[in-house]
This record gives structure tokens, C-alpha cells and sequence, in this order.
């Protein structure tokens, strides 16, 4: 009876681990706060193209709410990562646009990133080195033991690293086409639509897929660089 019980400990803590470990990946895109940081730019940016017509105010009115969400990430004392990734975005796309006069080009950055992302995410699952499993082991202390001492997690990262290859090229594959026609308004209000969607619906494969995988083995600190002290 006390092996039995054993046993079932032993596979409550493996479940364990392996959803608090599934739980950090929307820690590591940002959160809720970080996919709204990312919306609302484009959102402005289209609203405000309606509004006025011209590319100039709408591109500025994009640029200045990102640069205010990371004002008020430093005032809250926060990570400005994931803000700092958007206002690098938002001011491309915006220069872009102001210097060609084609409000369609603000979009043209975003598309970019978005097909080398997954280009990026497909190639690293061929190499054996998934960039999900990359995101994710230094948050949930394993760093990068699921290559070697832990196959069931390997094939889980690349599962879920092909997911996200998967969900996240559909936006692309949509957007393109409307980019190249020129029609501003259904481009941007189709951008942000497919903007939280698609990327909780690949946090939550990606959380389903952990679940199932073996837990986490925590990387083990070198004593000897531990101790070592810089002279």
C-alpha cells in the first residue's frame, strides 16, 4: 500500500510539474498585457486613417501609444521586452508609410516579421533545436536539457513549435493577398482581428501539448562557476 501511494505521489508530481511548466507560455509571449500592447497600434493607426484621411497623423498616433505603453511599463516598474519589440515595429511600419505616402505599407513590416517568424520556427524544428523549447526552458529551469536528457519533451517542443508554424502562417497567407490590392480598411481591420486570436489559439496547443509531456528536468548549476569570483 505505501509503494502504491508512493507511486501515486510520484505521478501527481510529475503532473504537476508539468503544468506549471505548460503555464509559463503565456508568460513568455507577453501575457494578456503584451498581445494588447501589440493590438492597439494598428488599431489606432486604422481608426485614425478613417478619421483623417492621411497617413501622417495615423502613423503618429500609432507610434505614440506604443511609445506610451512603454512610459507606463517603466513607471510601473514592468518588463518593457515585449513593448520595446512593439514601438521597433509600429515605428518601421510608420516610417514606411509616411515615406511612401501608402498607408498599406504601415502593415508591410508586421506581415514581414510574420513569415520569417515562421520560416524561423520551421527551420529550428528541422535542426532539432525548436524555438519554443528555446522561449521556454530558461523560464521554467530546465534551459536546454530536453535536448539530450529528455526526448519526451524534445518531441513535445518540436510538436508544438510545428503548431505554431502552422497557426501562425494562416495570418500571412490572408494578409498578403489584401496588401497587394491596396485595400487599406479591410487590411487593417483583418490585421487586427487576426492579431489574439491565432496567438491564443497556439498558447493554448502549445499548453495542451506540455501538459502531456514529460515534466521538466532543472538544469543543474556548476558548483565551480557558482563559486567562482570575479577578481
Amino acid at each position: 500500500m505505501p509503494a502504491a501511494l508512493t507511486a501515486e505521489q510520484e505521478r501527481a508530481g510529475r503532473e504537476a510539474a508539468s503544468k506549471e511548466a505548460a503555464d509559463t507560455v503565456l508568460k513568455a509571449f507577453g501575457g494578456v498585457r503584451g498581445m494588447i500592447d501589440m493590438t492597439l497600434p494598428g488599431l489606432l493607426f486604422i481608426i485614425t486613417f478613417n478619421i483623417t484621411h492621411e497617413v501622417a497623423p495615423a502613423a503618429w498616433a500609432a507610434l505614440g501609444l506604443s511609445l506610451l505603453f512603454v512610459v507606463v511599463r517603466l513607471f510601473r516598474r514592468e518588463t518593457v521586452q515585449h513593448a520595446f519589440s512593439g514601438v521597433f515595429g509600429v515605428a518601421l511600419g510608420a516610417w514606411i508609410s509616411m515615406k511612401t505616402g501608402k498607408a498599406e505599407n504601415f502593415y508591410l513590416p508586421g506581415l514581414l516579421w510574420n513569415v520569417g517568424y515562421c520560416v524561423g520556427l520551421a527551420v529550428s524544428a528541422l535542426v532539432r533545436w525548436p524555438l519554443i523549447g528555446v522561449m521556454l526552458g530558461p523560464i521554467t529551469g530546465e534551459m536546454f536539457t530536453w535536448r539530450k536528457q529528455n526526448p519526451g519533451r524534445l518531441a513535445a517542443y518540436t510538436k508544438a513549435t510545428w503548431a505554431w508554424v502552422v497557426i501562425m502562417g494562416i495570418k500571412p497567407l490572408i494578409l498578403f493577398p489584401l496588401y497587394f490590392t491596396g485595400n487599406v480598411n479591410l487590411l487593417g481591420w483583418l490585421k487586427v482581428a487576426l492579431g489574439i486570436p491565432p496567438l491564443l489559439l497556439a498558447m493554448y496547443v502549445t499548453w495542451q501539448i506540455l501538459l502531456k509531456a514529460p515534466p521538466p528536468i532543472k538544469a543543474e548549476v556548476d558548483e565551480d562557476e557558482q563559486a567562482e569570483e570575479p577578481k
